[in-house]
């Protein structure tokens, strides 16, 4: 059996207008349902952080708020961005429960202790 990877998810898409937030959040869902994976982390950065907002209607498109919920409940670490939030007002605003708000330097040591870092 191969070794247990350590993953980190960085997300900068804006939530809705492309899908490359979806896209990120969706690869992170199939990778916590594996078995070989030892830890997974998702870092949402710039407009990516606002994806952390509950209750969010999507308009047409599919709701992420699922997707983030599936994750926290599989026990995945997801963080936004601490600079990125505030610029965008979300210091105080309540967030979906258990996604903590960090810094780059958190972020930096989740990538030295990663084996493989993903961005979308």
């Amino acid at each position: 059996m191969p070794a247990q990877q350590h993953i980190v998810i960085i997300i900068h898409a804006a939530p809705y207008g492309s899908e490359r937030c979806l896209s990120g959040l969706r690869v992170a869902g199939a990778l916590a349902a594996r078995g070989d994976v030892a830890s997974l982390r998702v870092f949402l950065m710039s407009d990516a952080t606002v994806a952390a907002l509950p209750h969010q209607q999507a308009g047409a498109g599919a709701s992420l708020q699922p997707l983030l919920q599936e994750l926290l409940d599989a026990g995945v670490g997801v963080h936004l961005c601490r600079t990125c939030a505030l610029a965008r007002g979300l210091g105080g605003l309540p967030l979906l429960e258990g996604v903590a708000i960090d810094t780059l330097a958190e972020l930096g040591e989740w990538i030295v202790g990663a084996d493989k870092v993903l961005t979308f």
